[in-house]
């Protein structure tokens, strides 16, 4: 786990590049404080740097790392778990890996597989290798998107790195608001595609790969998709094959993602995903006990999961570390996030997703995770809400049947008590249509702008571009076959890349790494293959799931139906111990001379939050995040 950032161009004087380098580099500084490295090409305008956290082979893995006869460099970040595979079969080829570092693995498969080297990879990663023989840099990101890569090209100098931030200390391009990304932001709180907040500057997206071609006094970028999800129903096999398999590939990941030279420990919610991969992790330490780590909040149970995470705790044998995190310090830790973040994506969460990562990096230098978990087994309400309405009209129109994969409403009836305290979803939800075509459903249930707009001049939207017609692209996407599919695949496209882009932010802000073990893509492409009616019978949230772990965690924990997601006390707060501090920025002279709001109405939204709305939240984030980046007067002490 790393840092990177690189420059590439026809016309920039060398000078220019070395200072460049450096500023991105320390930029980036809380990524690597374990080592830090320049390259720069000979015969081309071609500069890496590269800020290391050592995990893997600490005393080889230096980076920028070149091979043997001088010919590829890359700097790289993220962890390719089944290197010890590939450096057995690349040995074996006849390369001359010295090393037990995964690093020197990805130069040598790019040796022998050239571009399809991606596809041999199990991992996260994000990287740039320089290849002097062809003059041309090849870059890739991970099939989910776990690890960042953003860019800009302005015709003549490629700029990239692993944050945005690295980006703008090289003086390529500067920093401006991108209004079809703001739209995007106020729709979903994240930005589709490859688009950012920032104008001119792009995110390579999951599962794509990119060149930078030389050509006499021409660089040429180029990119595309080398993976994608692919939804070939497997209709061979029944509902305990399934959940067999699916136990056998979770143990299997979790048991690559331990691979560590390093102290590795793991969070723990409380929930069925981190509680699984800290089980089974436990389980495969034999004679270590692994360290693991929760966050609550003092406000009351309803902020509190501690007593499930005891449970599981004691269950493992974990050592178990927890931190109560105090409103009282938002007005600290927010413009803090803000810049680690460079974009304000996601919902509060991220509060003590970095209070638990800093907890952790007291102890060790790996954490195990369960992200993933909600959008790839089912887990979030909104799933059960659109299969309701699906099936009311399926019964009021008898249509049910001509679906293959329909849910009946005599089926789903029994799972609706899970409905019973999301009344007001279920009244905004209703509200805005019913029995409407699939993806004007799904994106009512995830639009979060109507609590928004308002709040906004109406100039900001008048850009001609339309988040809805972006989010149709990705959920009607042929072959897909039903609804759960095409919800669970824009999530994957859409909201789980953003809450990847907070647990690296938030893991590297503490300076260590973040593993996802339930998003290896083996699970992902297994959950794609299994019929719908099978993962998602009767509306069963997390159904395969839970029983591939039934014998894995505590019966407590597998049996508990109140999970909270780590909600934030935020209304809470901002009307009592953060009040003056929001309302100092929200009521600001700044906000009034940016143009962009709607001042009373945000006065009104302030004084009547509701308790888990993320209204404030998102006025809040927008607006430190234009005066830490945009304007580049709040200056944050990281």
């Amino acid at each position: 786990m790393c840092g990177f950032a690189g420059l590439c161009g026809v016309s920039t004087a060398d000078s220019n590049t070395s200072n460049g380098i450096r500023a991105m580099m320390n930029a980036i500084a809380h990524r690597g404080p374990d080592g830090d490295g320049v390259f720069q090409a000979r015969g081309a305008n071609v500069t890496l740097g590269h800020r290391r956290l050592a995990i893997i082979d600490p005393e080889h893995g230096k980076q920028p790392m070149t091979t043997e006869d001088g010919q590829l460099t890359v700097v790289f970040n993220g962890a390719i778990y089944n290197y010890l595979e590939l450096r057995r079969e690349l040995i074996g080829k006849g390369y001359p890996i010295r090393s037990y570092s995964d690093t020197e693995v990805l130069l040598y498969a790019y040796r022998e597989w050239g571009e399809h080297c991606v596809d041999r990879f199990l991992g996260m990663f994000s990287f740039a290798i320089w290849d002097e023989r062809n003059r041309r840099l090849f870059c890739a990101r991970d099939r989910i998107g776990i690890k960042p890569f953003y860019y800009t090209f302005d015709g003549q100098t490629l700029a990239f790195g692993s944050e945005i931030k690295a980006i703008l200390a090289s003086g390529v391009v500067k920093a401006e608001s991108d209004r079809n990304g703001l739209q995007d932001y106020l729709t979903f709180q994240f930005c589709l595609g490859d688009k950012t907040l920032f104008k001119n500057i792009r995110k390579l997206e999951p599962g794509y790969c990119m060149t930078a071609q030389f050509s006499g006094d021409q660089l040429s970028v180029h990119t595309w998709q080398y993976w994608d999800l692919k939804y070939e129903i497997d209709e061979e096999h029944d509902e305990r094959w399934f959940v067999d398999h699916l136990a056998g590939l979770i143990e299997d990941a979790t048991r690559m993602h331990l691979r560590s030279d390093v102290p590795l420990g793991a969070h723990l919610s409380g929930g069925l995903d981190s509680s699984t991969v800290v089980c089974l992790a436990a389980g495969m330490l034999r004679g270590e006990r692994i360290k693991t780590f929760t966050g609550a909040f003092p406000e009351g149970p309803q902020f509190d999961e501690t007593g499930y995470a005891k449970e599981v705790s004691a269950f493992a044998g974990t050592d178990y570390k927890e931190i109560y995190i105090q409103g009282s310090e938002l007005h600290d830790v927010l413009p803090k996030l803000m810049y680690y973040m460079d974009e304000p994506l996601a919902g509060p969460g991220v509060i003590p997703q970095y209070y638990v990562s800093k907890l952790a990096s007291e102890h060790v230098k790996v954490v195990l995770g369960g992200q993933g978990g909600d959008e790839l087994f089912i887990g979030y309400t909104r799933y059960l809400v659109a299969y309701l309405e699906k099936c009311l009209a399926g019964a009021i129109y008898q249509t049910a049947d001509q679906h293959r994969y329909a849910v009946s409403l005599e089926s789903i009836v029994p799972n609706l008590p899970l409905l019973q305290t999301y009344r007001p979803m279920l009244q905004g939800f209703w509200s805005k249509g019913l029995f409407e075509a699939p993806d004007r459903r799904y994106f009512s249930l995830i639009d979060r702008s109507e609590g928004m707009n308002h709040l906004f001049s109406g100039d900001l939207f008048s850009t001609g571009y339309s988040p809805f017609e972006s989010f149709q692209q990705i959920f009607n996407r042929d072959e897909l076959h039903s609804l759960i599919n095409r919800m669970t695949y824009f999530d994957l496209k859409g909201s789980l890349p953003a809450l990847l882009h907070v647990e690296d932010r938030t893991s590297m802000a503490a300076s260590i790494e973040s593993r996802v073990p339930l998003l290896d893509h083996r699970i992902v492409e297994f959950m794609a293959s299994i019929p719908p009616n099978i993962k998602f019978a009767g509306g069963r949230m997390k159904h395969l799931f839970k029983e591939a772990a039934r014998n894995t965690v505590p019966q407590k924990v597998f049996e508990r139906k109140d999970k909270m997601g780590f909600p934030t006390p935020l209304a809470q707060w901002t009307k009592g111990v953060a009040r003056e501090f929001v309302r100092d920025i929200l009521l600001s002279d700044r906000v009034r001379q940016r143009g962009i709001y709607n001042i009373s109405a945000i006065e009104q939204t302030i004084d009547n939050e509701r308790e888990f709305g993320r209204v404030v939240w998102g006025l809040l984030c927008l607006e430190l995040w234009h005066r830490v980046f945009i304007d580049g007067d709040l200056k944050v002490n990281a």
